[in-house]
């Protein structure tokens, strides 16, 4: 009894001291950091100094436009597939928005939480158009060129022996350098995410002259990451993400956004534009226009989608799975009830 007694005392001396959230930090910062990959056309890219573009970024984008209310108040921390998750846990960053494909353990032993799925992707090959090669099975004793530290080193390698195939890995710490051998001639294909094929290959001399063979190997859900523990900041990066696959689906845009809202009868169409009293904003514990400021300034899925990686960019990439759950994919909002 006086052990307790003892240390109840001490808690009333010693108070346990709160820990600042995230939010509170980003809020007293003014800027979020957001972890992105150093080069990858489409996803993430630093078209001049100290501005990024691509789909990845619109993530970023749309977290700083709902908590601080202004999409461009990111700092873009460029990070390597090695990196990416301490620079995460060590307080580096804020969010990671880095194609960075969920899986099991990274979720459960590194002590972060993926807060959504915004890329469906899954692990492909690269070949020269020359080469002859139409299949996985033609790579039978080829060298293949990947990045370290990655979801494709792993798979690869499960792939071919379950298989009977072998190969050459010639492995690398960058998907820069990857595709700088590929080019070079040092390996006979090169393997990642179907989607960061696409995007090295935009931006080849040639594209034309490299096809991307129709297999596809594994299941590659990409999406953002948090560090475990704040849930709060878990749920706004999730619900952010939310805001505009519901966008979409609602067929609201940044540039029909005011007059929707200014005769917008449907219940969520004004909880989500701020003109209800239905407080969701105050849910996260942001301002009751965040949805509103994410649409307005950045978009709705598609409208990010179609302006980084779409038919009309030199990714040329298809809705596929990323298409709305009633339009063929299986990209569908979370109920905002």
């Amino acid at each position: 009894m006086k052990k307790l007694i003892f240390v109840m005392s001490l808690s009333a001396l010693f108070p346990v001291l709160s820990i600042a959230s995230t939010l509170d930090d980003v809020i007293e910062r003014g800027v979020l950091r957001c972890g992105v990959h150093p080069s990858l056309p489409g996803f993430s890219i630093e078209q001049s100094k100290g501005q990024w573009v691509g789909f990845d970024v619109d993530l970023c984008r749309a977290v700083s436009a709902a908590v601080l209310g202004d999409a461009s108040k990111v700092q873009y921390i460029p990070l390597s597939a090695k990196d990416r998750f301490e620079a995460l846990t060590d307080n580096k960053i804020d969010l990671l928005s880095r194609t960075t494909t969920w899986t099991f353990s990274r979720d459960s032993n590194l002590g972060v939480n993926f807060a959504a799925i915004n890329f469906f992707d899954g692990q492909g090959f690269m070949v020269p158009k020359a080469s002859g090669i139409n299949s996985i099975k033609d790579l039978d004793g080829a060298s293949i060129c990947f990045e370290t530290a990655t979801t494709t080193e792993v798979q690869l390698a499960e792939y071919f022996k379950h298989n009977n195939l072998s190969f050459e890995s010639v492995p690398v710490g960058s998907a820069t350098q990857a595709h700088q051998n590929y080019l070079m001639k040092r390996c006979d294909a090169y393997t990642a995410d179907s989607s960061a094929l696409a995007a090295r290959r935009s931006i080849f001399e040639e594209p034309a002259a490299h096809i991307i063979l129709e297999t596809i190997i594994s299941k590659e859900p990409l999406g953002p990451v948090v560090r475990q523990g704040d849930d709060q900041w878990l749920d706004i990066v999730k619900w952010s993400f939310n805001v505009m696959l519901v966008a979409e689906e609602m067929k609201i845009t940044s540039t029909n956004l005011d007059q929707r809202g200014a005769n917008a009868q449907d219940p969520l169409a004004q909880g989500l534009l701020g003109t209800s009293e239905k407080k969701l904003g105050a849910m996260l514990g942001l301002d009751k226009k965040w949805a509103y400021e994410i649409v307005k300034q950045v978009g709705n899925y598609s409208e990010s989608f179609e302006r980084n990686l779409g038919v009309k960019t030199p990714l040329k990439l298809e809705r596929g799975l990323n298409a709305l759950w009633n339009e063929g994919g299986i990209q569908y909002a979370l109920p905002f009830k």
